[in-house]
């Protein structure tokens, strides 16, 4: 680690086999934190580039553990984190937003590391215990439409940084990683990220591997759809810009997607979203976001059509009773 410390030092880059040889080392144990650590931290001061991000990916998805539930075609939807806005659930919250709108969703998070509740925070907080039985899992989708898979449980090296993570606290590539290794490799995605060089990244990345994807990007830094500015969306088909009015909504003001400073106030924005009975800007972030995930599914629909249909899952109690069937089934 020393030497390849010293070479990443002097603005050297990593090829694509390099990095997957480091991350499986990592992994392995074979640093201790404090390499880990400078290793992180130097893709803090530069950004990473393709062939070392597609081989960290490269990686985890060799050593992860893989997961086969193709025949339901469902779609994740996660945000990279690290926008250092500390919102309410959002993505999370879209997932079964999208599931009650009759929906399949494979859901890949992780407890939060640059913000107090991240979606493993949020699920565990309402007594769900986390699985790697894939019957169970597709017991839950067959029931609820919803599927959870908690990260460290699918990949070694994810654990291993986990601590070093949360000790920084600052958004690191592993945020980056995320949502390009979910252990079920879905082929659909809605990707919230915080700036549009990542979200360009994502872009390049999503065409190489022939995803169904939709990467959003809120032009006032926020990882996903958050109403509070115009947003830029890239697709299969392109790239869009859209403001919170081109939709029929009303601006956002940022406090009031604030989650709060524990995991229990998070949760309980994301219970009344779920319940119809959280503030209309709060619903209405959660809609735009599961709004954008159904035409990820269903390309041919017109925005204002998704945005009906995940207005109806909410408004109709089928959100809630995803999530209340997605507990009870994974309690």
């Amino acid at each position: 680690m020393k030497n390849l410390l010293y070479r990443l030092f002097e603005h050297q880059n990593l090829d694509r086999d390099e990095s997957r040889e480091v991350m499986i080392r990592m992994a392995h144990g074979e640093y201790n934190e404090s390499q880990i650590a400078a290793f992180i931290t130097v893709f803090l001061m530069r950004s990473i580039t393709i062939d070392e991000l597609t081989g960290f990916r490269d990686a985890l998805l060799e050593l992860r553990v893989p997961v086969d539930l193709a025949d339901y075609n469902a779609i994740d939807i996660v945000g990279t984190g690290g926008d250092n806005k500390n919102t309410f659930n959002i993505s999370t919250a879209a997932c079964f937003t999208v599931a009650g709108a009759g929906y399949k969703v494979v859901k890949h998070g992780n407890y939060g590391s640059t913000s107090v509740s991240g979606a493993s925070n949020v699920i565990e907080q309402h007594g769900v215990k986390f699985t790697k039985d894939v019957d169970l899992m597709r017991r839950s989708l067959d029931a609820c439409g919803m599927a959870f898979l908690h990260a460290q449980f699918f990949n070694p090296a994810l654990k291993v940084v986990a601590p070093v993570r949360k000790n920084l606290a600052v958004r690191t590539f592993f945020n980056m990683l995320g949502p390009l290794v979910n252990p079920t490799l879905p082929k659909r995605q809605m990707l919230g990220v915080y700036n549009l060089k990542l979200a360009r990244l994502y872009y390049y990345l999503y065409q190489q591997i022939g995803a169904d994807f939709t990467v959003v990007n809120s032009l006032d830094g926020y990882d996903e759809i958050s109403l509070t500015s115009e947003f830029k969306c890239f697709c299969n088909n392109g790239e869009s810009i859209y403001t919170p009015e081109d939709l029929g909504f009303k601006r956002i003001a940022e406090s009031e997607l604030y989650g709060g400073d524990t995991v229990d106030k998070a949760a309980a924005i994301f219970d009344r979203v779920l319940s119809n009975t959280a503030t209309e800007s709060q619903k209405n972030a959660v809609v735009a976001n599961a709004a954008f995930a159904i035409r990820t599914i269903n390309p041919q629909l017109d925005v204002a059509t998704c945005i009906a249909q995940a207005q109806a899952s909410i408004e109709s109690g089928k959100a809630h009773a995803a999530l209340k069937k997605f507990i009870e089934v994974n309690s």
